[in-house]
């Protein structure tokens, strides 16, 4: 079975959160995802105001409330505005049933703006996934490189980031990150190309990658494949679609009673 690390609600069809999410878990089962992780609401705020961050997160709530058994949550967070996403984190996860961070374009991740929220997260022993790109006609303002996840880790050697899409070119991701033990790479939404996993277990070890489709706005199939097609033992395999992500949220989930 398969723990995917990175869905969204926004692209799938359906007018509620409950609609697409209810047509979302029935091809995750067909495809043999276990638990589906989901953050972001049903349209993509780059920027989010506090009240938008709340919107995004609700809609997110909304989407799990029917599908605790299968699927989990991350909260969406806006270092520009530290007061709100504190409270986020403590109404999404502190107080609610949330298991992670999701950080995306608003900041760069290697500013200082977020270092009060990775405090907190660490305080909560719940992970963080960070966009990550290399754009090769240039990043958004506020897009983060591999580079900049580095520095922010080095900050904060306590705290788990996942490194999302593995930076897009993923050759300078995992070479990036490399050095920095408390980054686990993501294999979630850049072409399905050949090599990447392989690569990844080559210089981070399995038990530093994890498995994310990106969905929907990338295929189950092709970012499967990514990982089913790979060079690589059984057991490494096992660990990248499942074991890996189970056990960054197994304390959370064993104390909350989740199922595990």
């Amino acid at each position: 079975m398969i723990w995917d690390l990175h869905g969204h609600l926004a692209g799938l069809p359906g007018a509620t959160p409950t609609e697409r999410m209810a047509r979302l878990m029935t091809l995750a089962r067909r495809m043999g995802i276990e638990r589906q992780c989901m953050c972001m609401g049903q349209t993509f705020a780059t920027d989010p105001s506090p009240a938008e961050l709340r919107q995004q997160n609700d809609e997110v709530l909304e989407a799990l409330a029917h599908h605790r058994d299968q699927a989990l949550g991350l909260v969406y967070l806006n270092p520009r505005h530290t007061a709100a996403s504190l409270e986020e984190l403590e109404r999404c996860v502190a107080q609610g049933p949330m298991v992670g961070v999701k950080l995306w374009v608003a900041v760069r991740c290697s500013s200082e703006l977020l270092d009060p929220l990775v405090a907190r997260a660490t305080e909560l022993k719940v992970p963080i996934l960070q966009h990550t790109w290399h754009k090769t006609t240039g990043n958004l303002p506020g897009e983060s490189t591999t580079a900049d996840l580095v520095e922010l880790a080095s900050r904060h050697p306590q705290a788990r980031f996942v490194c999302g899409h593995a930076g897009g070119d993923w050759r300078l991701g995992i070479e990036a990150i490399r050095n920095s033990p408390n980054i686990w790479v993501e294999t979630a939404g850049f072409d399905p190309t050949t090599g990447m996993v392989e690569m990844a277990v080559r210089e981070l070890g399995a038990e530093r990658v994890i498995y994310g489709s990106d969905v929907p706005g990338r295929s189950y199939a092709s970012q499967l494949a990514k990982v089913r097609g790979a060079a690589i033992e059984e057991f490494q395999r096992r660990m990248i679609l499942r074991d890996n992500l189970r056990g960054l949220l197994l304390p959370l989930l064993q104390a909350r009673g989740l199922p595990t």
